[in-house]
């Protein structure tokens, strides 16, 4: 009985798994290519973007120009120094919080 049970759980999860891959199909692609124009931000500009992203994502709910993730970058270094500065890696978490003190 158990092993019909974990065939019932396979099936379903890969009929959700389908309908989200057919829905995500449908969805609408932005086209950046204007926003793509002027400076292009650099590893410290993700750095910067990174720090600000919690403020950045409260402004967003407000005004339509501002956005999280600077569409202009030039990639992997942009992303990397977007990953430091959220604290993506926990470079700056709350590692001494969890200590006890006493």
């Amino acid at each position: 009985m158990k092993h019909r049970t974990n065939s019932n759980r396979i099936i379903l999860t890969t009929l959700i798994f389908a309908g989200i891959v057919l829905l995500t199909g449908c969805a609408n692609q932005e086209i950046v290519t204007p926003c793509l124009k002027g400076h292009t931000f650099g590893f410290l500009g993700g750095l910067l973007h990174g720090f600000i992203a919690p403020f950045d994502l409260i402004a967003m709910l407000f005004r339509n120009d501002i956005t999280v993730y600077a569409p202009n970058n030039n990639g992997a270094w942009y992303a990397f120094g977007f990953l430091i500065g959220s604290g993506g890696w926990g470079f700056f978490g709350g590692n001494r919080s969890s200590r006890k003190k006493g």
